[in-house]
């Protein structure tokens, strides 16, 4: 199936899913995180076709979310490393296993992290960096920022936009 390219629309979450939205992009980061560096131990792992997982390799090196080290060269074989580019996903792979966790495994015990400054168990925790209070989307009014742009993707975002901040301030909700 020929997937659908967000190259051209204006908006972060999608130029995000541009480089980490095909269907295995996040298992493989997840394994790199967990240790699992090398080709066939990824391969063996999820079970993906060595086609497919050389795709996704390639495609992330050349995005600059992983670094390929050479650890042999006959046969040539790489280890893959997360650059500061990739590790900076990790808040997103932590954000999909809290709500897995939540909503898909429930009770059932997974992995845990722990963080290394502290030596703390932790999870993920979106908060306001204003006042400090847990985020939760249906308590966020998403507003134009000065880099909005009008384009593929995001053409019916600004009414949108007006939409939702009108029906959160209890006016009436224009076009409606």
């Amino acid at each position: 199936m020929q997937r659908t390219s967000f190259e051209e629309f204006m908006c972060p979450i999608a130029q995000t899913l541009e480089v980490i939205g095909e269907w295995w992009t996040p298992l493989i980061l997840r394994d790199i995180a967990f240790g699992l560096t090398r080709f066939d131990e990824i391969q063996r792992n999820l079970g993906i076709s060595r086609k497919v997982l050389t795709e996704r390799l390639n495609g992330l090196v050349e995005a600059g979310v992983l670094k390929r080290q050479a650890y042999s060269e006959k046969p040539p074989r790489h280890d893959y490393f997360l650059t500061e580019k990739g590790a900076d996903l990790g808040a997103i792979l932590l954000a999909m296993k809290a709500w897995g966790d939540r909503w898909s495994l429930p009770g059932k015990p997974t992995v845990e992290v722990r963080h290394e400054t502290c030596g703390g168990i932790t999870g993920v925790e979106l908060r306001c960096t204003c006042c400090g209070e847990p985020l939760n989307a249906l308590d966020l009014t998403p507003l134009e920022g000065p880099g909005m742009m009008v384009g593929p993707g995001t053409s019916e975002l600004p009414a949108g936009l007006e939409r939702l901040r009108a029906a959160r301030a209890g006016e009436p909700i224009p076009g409606r």
